[in-house]
């Protein structure tokens, strides 16, 4: 009976403390201690949750590295294929302007036939000036053919194998050729140095000659065909005590970026040493 009465009264005394503590909470009487509770427990989670990311972060940070070194060396090696690809269509397109410009140059003048034939070589000698050829004797090239460009003459084949060719540039020192001044219709010789310039020699001191005067070959000598552009006449010096003028010759032809050059096939040269009276001594 005592045990019965006793749980009640526990039970009692429960429900009336719940009650009262739910009328305090209900009454606001709670407000503060909870406002406190509750800050100190946002605070306190934002503290463990800062110090949790950034030891993450420091575990992580290894991998992640790995992670963009390797990034990054994928990124570097598909710029450089990148670059690498528009240096060759910038080579292509060069390449193609070239062939386009010798293609119009060979239809303007189809009186010749002509070899289309790479620079393959240069000479580095600095004081010859020769290139190098990818085309020779089996392709039916022989010593003498003259080469030129779009732009105008270069020189011509000075030796010849199966496969490639050396061509002596106008601007070699031993070179001379036969040329003509288009406005002053007169001849002249058209001789290189070593350091690459070209200089007219023999012209007559009767002849009136003006700088920017047009120089073609004349066909004289039987080396080169006649009217095949050379350049242009300037720096002119005469002397009054000398037999002949002299000149410079700027030439049409940029010989420092020499790519693609046109062999002139069906032009004989003609030796006339032998019909050249010897000097006697």
């Amino acid at each position: 009976m005592k045990s019965s009465f006793s749980r009640s009264l526990q039970t009692t005394i429960i429900f009336l403390v719940v009650g009262g503590i739910l009328a305090l909470a209900l009454g606001g009487y709670f407000s503060p201690t909870s406002d406190f509770l509750g800050t100190s427990f946002i605070s306190a989670q934002t503290w463990v949750s800062y110090r949790f990311l950034t030891i993450r972060d420091f575990f992580n940070a290894p991998s992640d590295i790995v992670s963009l070194q390797q990034r990054n060396g994928q990124l570097e090696a598909e710029v450089s294929g990148l670059q690498t690809q528009v240096i060759q269509l910038q080579q292509q397109l060069t390449d193609t302007q070239v062939l386009a410009a010798l293609v119009d140059f060979s239809q303007t003048n189809p009186e010749s036939v002509y070899k289309a034939a790479s620079v393959i070589g240069r000479d580095p000698s600095p004081f010859l000036h020769y290139i190098i050829i990818n085309s020779g004797s089996s392709d039916g090239l022989r010593r003498g053919m003259p080469v030129v460009t779009n732009q105008g003459l270069i020189g011509r084949i000075d030796a010849v194998i199966a496969n490639a060719a050396r061509v002596q540039l106008i601007t070699d020192p031993t070179s001379a050729v036969n040329v003509r001044l288009q406005n002053a219709d007169t001849d002249a010789v058209l001789v290189g140095s070593t350091t690459g310039d070209l200089n007219l020699e023999m012209i007559s001191q009767d002849v009136e000659v003006q700088e920017g005067d047009v120089v073609l070959t004349s066909g004289l000598g039987g080396n080169y065909p006649s009217d095949l552009l050379v350049g242009q006449l300037f720096n002119l010096r005469t002397r009054d005590y000398e037999l002949f003028q002299q000149a410079s010759v700027q030439s049409a032809v940029d010989f420092s970026r020499l790519e693609i050059v046109l062999v002139i096939m069906n032009f004989n040269p003609i030796d006339i040493a032998p019909l050249t009276p010897e000097e006697t001594p």
